[in-house]
């Protein structure tokens, strides 16, 4: 879950695939220069744990990975729009962007 959220929270201020306009192929065509954030990046997150099961999962279970990087993405837009007034419908949220 955790993992999720900071990917979430990297999704929302630092991936970026950008593509060369002449050729359509990704600039950067390696990851070495390629920043996504990882637990080091990001502050003491809590999260809070729901004992449940899922009953149309033939086990019971439910994923809780991927569940966080969408709401994670949308928390971080909508704080920035709160603070600043400014409303970003693409990502990432770069300080170039909001100003």
């Amino acid at each position: 879950l955790l993992g999720g959220m900071i990917w979430g929270i990297s999704m929302a201020l630092h991936e970026e695939a950008v593509r060369d306009r002449a050729s359509g192929g990704p600039v950067g065509a390696d990851l070495a220069g390629y920043h996504v954030a990882t637990h080091a990046d990001v502050p003491h997150i809590e999260a809070d744990w729901i004992d449940d099961t899922d009953p149309a999962d033939p086990v019971g279970i439910k994923g809780i990975g991927e569940v966080g990087i969408v709401g994670a993405a949308a928390a971080v837009a909508n704080a920035v729009w709160h603070a600043t007034g400014v409303r970003h419908r693409s990502l990432p949220i770069r300080p170039d962007r909001v100003l």
